[in-house]
């Protein structure tokens, strides 16, 4: 095995001929022999794509004479601004923005290079030494990079992981839990070997129980696993972090279980996830939900400013039946979702002002922006922002952010991170809290999520957190241009149809230096992945369709990139013609690209830090494909051969056009989306906390219950509809009348799912009739007296 690579920039063609270029061979030829692999690199563009590509590098040896190639290097300007004089400057300054702490040696070769004085004063902060080939030995030279390369590979690992390493080193046998003792028992059947085959050894030695002291407690947070903790919440931005293995699902219960008790008072963001109710069951609190605004499309935006100010959440407050059974009329605890699906971000120090005077403890669910921290574009756009530096007033809450860590940074699935950041309002003190943790957690820890926690935070730590988030926004604002300029360049050739897709997104944005409007798509690259103003919602534009914003309070998010099709609009205007998203969607799934959220009229796409423009060409490639089958009115056995298989009477001789066309008429016809959005903008009347409902639920005292009869029913579970993913109905909650709004929604989704199989929604909570297509609801039994 290598003990690292090594990238030696040089302007001297070690294969040449001269004195410099045989000493260059012979430092790279000791370096090999000190079981380093050498990377060449003749001019900055090269040196570049290396540094790309190469993110396992241990050190660097680079010429400040570094020519460019003919034509240029890779742009010639630093990172931060400005020119920079040569090629090797160039390769200097991508290094101290893409790794942290890797060692570089400046290589200087002729007379002009020997004064130091000349060089910039930051070179001296990128290097950490000098090297004059001709002037010490190949062997002391190599020496030299060596062992700065092996004390950079041993010092990059983080906490833990550098201590799970050593322990698998020491070979030692297992005498403790799991029983598989290293991997050893499978190895003792067929399935069993083919599953260590599979997944190799090293996974199953270093699956360990909690009887390896050396390795620290994650109950006791002690050890290396405390230490990785520590590392977390400093490069987090929190006063304490605490690693959770079952998801951000088991944070907010663990943040609920521990901020909300019996019978108090919680205010939850209506579009909020089920782990939040299950909290609530948990507690047993009384929610008050704070109902977050629609637009056009059915996507669910922020909680407006007006809604959390004082004076509202008071007046909801004392408007809730549930409020009269609280032991005081002042709610004990909030949760908002930052951000939310599609990529709605709170200005979180607002958020935090506007609700300090209605409650002590803030929750930011940040199940989807743990890289918040990381990018300028983000700047006071996450929990941790909030603290004594920005909200120094007594007020100022205790705050929460939940991390799904493995969503959209590196991690292993359903590892987690929750963040507190605590005031002297209402402290957090770490026994108590942890009391909450333990109740949640498990003693038995998988040592690779932890593993895998410790190592994605040191992904974050210093530049390379920036870099890695960078790369991912600037993938996603190529491709949100793609598309509006495929647009363009269709209606330029003329000899087609129009292109019908969109991004949702603004359709113009304004340089804040020189006060330049222009379109998004003709924006310079450079604003877009760095001017956060690009992407603010601005009040009353018609491109995002929300109501009651104010300036700065709400930004999209460039990495969650929502594709519109034609049908309607964002401030809801119905379209003559149009294309469901659930056909693009189910075709493109027949192409093996998947997306994350499907509605009515839009789909979401999510820009990781795994997106490549391989990847999301092929996803341009779909779409033009899908415009030429539509253009054409292709067969759907053509387009979509699977639904046509599993479906053929309601599909036999239709063509792809018509389908579109038939689902566009039902959508309008039902007010579909009108019926979602007058569901979501006018909650059903609680009747029972959720505690009430789960305990009838499980002791019996409820039934499933068709649409048709389930007027005035009280629910017991849950009902979230995908799309749009947010909870319709709470348990505790009355279906209202037959006509009420919530039950036209659901009798619409039921009518669409018989009407259009194989595009059926995803119910949780509902269980269908497979005999008649019937919507089946879980609700109390009548008899179930309300309880105050």
């Amino acid at each position: 095995m290598a003990n690292g690579t090594v990238l030696l920039a040089l302007r001297d063609d070690p294969l040449g001929g001269g004195v410099s270029a045989e000493q260059l061979r012979r430092i790279g030829k000791e370096l090999e022999e000190r079981g380093l692999e050498l990377r060449w690199a003749g001019d900055s563009r090269d040196a570049t794509a290396t540094l790309r590509i190469e993110a396992g590098l241990a050190a660097a040896v680079v010429a400040w004479g570094l020519p460019r190639p003919p034509g240029g290097g890779a742009d010639g300007a630093a990172e931060s601004g400005g020119e920079l004089p040569t090629g090797g400057a160039e390769v200097l300054d991508r290094i101290r923005h893409r790794f942290k702490d890797l060692p570089v040696f400046l290589l200087m070769t002729d007379g002009s290079d020997r004064d130091l004085e000349h060089l910039p004063l930051w070179v001296a902060e990128a290097v950490i030494g000098y090297i004059w080939p001709l002037e010490d030995t190949p062997a002391f030279i190599a020496g030299r990079v060596a062992a700065a390369a092996a004390a950079y590979r041993r010092d990059v690992l983080p906490p833990f992981f550098s201590a799970l390493r050593q322990f698998d080193d020491a070979h030692e046998y297992s005498w403790h839990t799991p029983a598989h003792s290293g991997g050893v028992a499978f190895l003792k059947s067929a399935a069993g070997r083919a599953f260590f085959d599979y997944y190799g050894e090293r996974l199953f030695r270093t699956d360990l129980s909690i009887s390896v002291g050396e390795l620290g407690s994650l109950y006791e947070h002690s050890g290396p696993i405390g230490e990785a903790e520590r590392n977390a919440a400093r490069v987090f931005g929190a006063e304490h972090t605490y690693f959770v293995l079952h998801g951000d699902s088991t944070c907010n219960r663990m943040v609920g279980h521990y901020s909300v008790t019996s019978d108090e008072i919680a205010l939850v963001d209506r579009n909020c996830h089920k782990s939040v109710l299950h909290g609530l069951v948990v507690t047993g609190a009384r929610p008050v939900y704070l109902v977050p605004t629609r637009n056009g499309y059915g996507l669910a935006g922020p909680l407006p400013p007006a809604a959390i100010d004082a004076a509202a959440v008071a007046e909801r407050v004392a408007a809730n039946p549930l409020s009269a059974g609280a032991p005081s009329p002042h709610p004990q605890y909030a949760v908002i979702t930052n951000s939310t699906y599609d990529g709605l971000c709170y200005d979180t120090l607002a958020a935090a002002r506007a609700l300090a005077p209605s409650t002590p403890r803030l929750h930011f669910d940040e199940a989807w922006i743990a890289y918040a921290r990381f990018h300028p574009l983000y700047r006071g756009r996450y929990g941790m922002a909030v603290g004594p530096d920005t909200f120094p007033e007594p007020q100022r809450p205790t705050v929460f952010a939940t991390h799904s860590t493995h969503k959209l940074l590196a991690a292993l699935s359903q590892c987690a991170m929750v963040h507190v950041r605590p005031s002297p309002r209402a402290p957090v003190e770490h026994h108590r809290f942890n009391e909450a943790f333990m109740m949640h957690g498990t003693t038995s820890a998988f040592y690779p999520g932890i593993a895998s926690l410790d190592v994605a935070t040191a992904m974050m730590d210093g530049p390379q957190g920036r870099w890695l988030i960078d790369e991912a926004v600037t993938e996603a604002v190529r491709f949100r241009q793609a598309v509006v300029r495929t647009g363009r360049r269709i209606a330029a050739a003329g000899d087609r149809p129009g292109w019908f897709f969109g991004v949702w997104q603004p359709e113009t944005v304004t340089d804040p230096a020189t006060g330049t409007g222009m379109a998004f798509a003709d924006a310079p690259l450079s604003l877009l992945v760095s001017e956060p103003s690009c992407w603010q919602l601005e009040p009353g534009a018609a491109w995002h369709g929300f109501d009651g914003l104010t300036d700065g309070y709400s930004l999209l998010d460039p990495i969650k990139v929502t594709i519109t099709c034609p049908g309607v609009t964002a401030t809801g205007r119905t379209e003559p013609w149009g294309i469901p998203a659930r056909i693009l969607t189910e075709y493109l799934a027949g192409r093996g690209i998947v997306v994350e959220k499907t509605d009515s009229y839009s789909t979401l796409v999510l820009f990781s830090m795994g997106i490549t423009k391989g990847k999301w060409g092929t996803l341009m490639d779909g779409l033009m494909d899908f415009k030429a089958l539509y253009d054409t009115d292709a067969p759907l056995h053509q387009v979509l051969p699977a639904l046509t298989r599993d479906h053929p009477r309601p599909y036999r001789g239709t063509g792809l056009r018509e389908l579109c066309a038939r689902m566009h008429r039902h959508l309008g016809d039902g007010a579909f989306v009108e019926s979602l959005d007058e569901a979501f903008r006018h909650l059903p009347t609680p009747v029972h906390p959720p505690r009430y409902c789960y305990e009838q639920l499980v002791r019996g005292g409820t039934e499933r219950v068709r649409l048709a009869d389930a007027a005035e029913r009280t629910a017991a579970a849950m009902v979230t509809v995908t799309p749009p993913g947010i909870p319709v109905l709470m348990p505790g909650e009355s279906l209202g009348a037959h006509d009420g709004p919530l039950l036209r929604y659901l009798t619409a989704l039921e009518a669409f799912d018989r009407a259009f199989p194989g595009f059926g929604s995803e119910a949780h909570g509902v269980v269908i009739d497979p005999d008649t297509g019937d919507y089946l609801i879980e609700c109390l039994l009548p008899a179930a007296p309300p309880r105050s």
